[in-house]
């Protein structure tokens, strides 16, 4: 049966985690420091980039101490009544055999996103009187909207782990799979994942799959992961492709997902396929593929993928027949997806704002942005020792207080009157 290396060969053990010694002796520490009594900090945020293993430390450390492993996803439970519901109850009591818990809220990041309704603020209320350790998880802990939060939490980094680590650990994986594998070629791996160590157990699966030998030149033909500079080879290989089968294999190379990668082929089309017979054959084919796109979302049927895939990758390829490559054309980032992200960040402010004024006036959200948010903006530019004082009474976060003024040597000036 096949499962997931990742999965598979998960760390259960603080001495399986690969690098961050330090980080997580600090944890070890501050886990233990509970059984003297509540430490100053109740909740420790771990940081650092993706897939180095800061989730799988605290699940190790979880089952090393015997305690009872409390984990979701915060960007799931983004508005206060929700995070409440999850972690408030859990932070207040024990476990129900009466051993030890710990709390885990991993991928705090999708709290910055639009749906966001109050929870950051709700997770900070909580870890401000929890009676058991919590864990807070994001790859930055230095997002404006973690402010606050910041204060109640101990800070501890995770950094990416040095490449003999990871290839002692790819090492092991290979003698659990029953691969012999050249040193040379798990190096080149490990290098290759530039520290992520989720990636670099993907990529070893990916080419070890069915071989009981690795070799170097298994491994080479791998290119360095570049994110930005694979989204351009996968563009490259649809729009300027000659067979349907190169186009659609460009797929599996892409890291963006499949409706991203249609917004960043329809954002380049028209400046790849310049005869307007080939353009049109092009966006033909594209708004085929968004039929299929509506048809999986109305439907939850995701075998109509496999037609997505075959008219934005195979028909917009075989859409050039007449069209001259003249020089060098960039690739650009999908416009609409830059309009999309400003707007809603925007609206997410506004909304955000508008639920502090509808608790202390009894008007709904949207209302009290429409009608209340414009007198604020005025009061705001024009008395600053009124609005340190609206803000302080509205318990508006450094980040709505710039909103709202518009001016950050304004903003801060209101800021410190607050304080």
């Amino acid at each position: 049966m096949f499962a997931a290396w990742t999965v598979k060969h998960k760390p259960k053990s603080l001495n399986e985690i690969v690098g961050n010694k330090d980080a997580i002796q600090k944890v070890t520490d501050w886990i233990k420091s509970w059984g003297k009594g509540i430490p100053k900090k109740r909740a420790i945020f771990l940081y650092g980039p993706p897939g180095i293993g800061k989730t799988v430390a605290v699940e190790a450390l979880a089952h090393d101490l015997n305690m009872e492993f409390v984990e979701n996803n915060a960007s799931d439970y983004r508005t206060e009544d929700a995070v409440n519901r999850f972690a408030g109850l859990a932070s207040q009591y024990g476990s129900l055999f009466g051993g030890k818990r710990i709390i885990l809220l991993d991928e705090l990041d999708g709290l910055t996103g639009t749906a966001d309704r109050g929870g950051v603020k709700a997770i900070t209320d909580i870890v401000k009187t929890a009676q058991c350790p919590i864990v807070l998880i994001a790859n930055s802990a230095y997002d404006p909207r973690f402010s606050n939060l910041r204060l109640y939490c101990l800070l501890i980094e995770f950094k990416k782990p040095a490449a003999g680590d990871v290839v002692k650990r790819l090492e092991w994986i290979c003698d659990q799979e029953g691969i012999q594998a050249d040193e040379s070629a798990l190096k080149f791996v490990a290098q290759r994942s530039e520290g992520d160590v989720r990636s670099a157990v993907n990529d070893l699966q990916a080419l070890a799959q069915g071989k009981k030998k690795l070799s170097y030149e298994d491994v080479s033909w791998f290119g360095y992961r570049d994110r930005q500079d694979t989204i351009f080879n996968v563009l490259r290989m649809i729009l300027y492709g000659k067979t349907c089968v190169g186009a659609k294999q460009a797929v599996d190379m892409a890291d963006v997902d499949i409706d991203m990668l249609f917004e960043w082929i329809y954002e380049n089309v028209p400046a790849h396929l310049t005869d307007p017979r080939d353009l049109a054959q092009a966006m033909d084919a594209l708004s085929i593929a968004d039929v299929y796109r509506g048809r999986i979302r109305a439907t939850q049927d995701w075998g109509f993928t496999r037609y997505v895939i075959d008219y934005m990758t195979a028909g917009v390829a075989m859409a050039r027949q007449n069209t001259k490559v003249h020089g060098w054309i960039p690739f650009k980032f999908p416009e609409r997806i830059q309009m999309l992200s400003r707007s809603r960040a925007e609206r997410a402010m506004q909304l955000s704002i508008g639920q502090k004024i509808k608790r202390k006036n009894h008007i709904s959200a949207a209302r009290a942005s429409k009608q209340v948010l414009p007198y604020l903006r005025i009061i705001f530019k024009n008395d600053v020792n009124m609005a340190a004082g609206l803000a302080k009474w509205l318990d508006l976060a450094p980040e709505m207080i710039g909103y709202v003024v518009g001016s950050e040597e304004k903003a801060k000036e209101i800021i410190d009157l607050m304080s």
